[in-house]
């Protein structure tokens, strides 16, 4: 089920290239929950289902946070300082990351459970929500880094 791309490398030294690389890997998770549903009706859960899963649900359990926070804590508050006028961009942008948790504790449920067993389908509709906060959010960011 994985999904093969090159990979490029970000270190902290360029913090710019270190958000684009986490909004890179967003991107990619969220092309593998597109097309989870249908794999999963076709071949059922498996393990290359369940490693894929285990790996969208430690980024998205550990890193997204962890990125949420850096962008509110040091990103936002100096790029107001150079561009006072994304303010309300910015505003919209951590009232956004608080829907995207949400979004985000109820599918992880659902992914939860299919790890354990519990269900062997994800609801499509709840992935598009997830998907869709992400697909407002990151042209927004990524213009702010360009």
């Amino acid at each position: 089920m994985q999904q093969l791309e090159p990979q490029t490398f970000a270190s902290w030294a360029e913090p710019i290239d270190m958000l684009y690389a986490c909004h890179s890997k967003v991107k990619s998770f969220c092309k593998q929950l597109q097309i989870l549903p249908d794999y999963l009706e076709k071949n059922g859960v498996n393990q290359a289902v369940k490693n894929d899963v285990q790996q969208i649900l430690n980024y998205f359990n550990i890193s997204a946070p962890l990125h949420h926070e850096d962008e509110e804590d040091d990103f936002f508050p100096e790029l107001i300082k150079v561009q006072p006028q994304a303010q309300a961009e910015v505003d919209e942008l951590e009232r956004q990351h608080v829907h995207l948790h949400k979004n985000w504790d109820d599918l992880s449920a659902q992914l939860e459970d299919l790890l354990a067993g519990k269900r062997e389908n994800v609801d499509r509709d709840l992935i598009e929500r997830f998907v869709a906060g992400y697909d407002v959010q990151l042209p927004l960011k990524n213009r702010f880094l360009s």
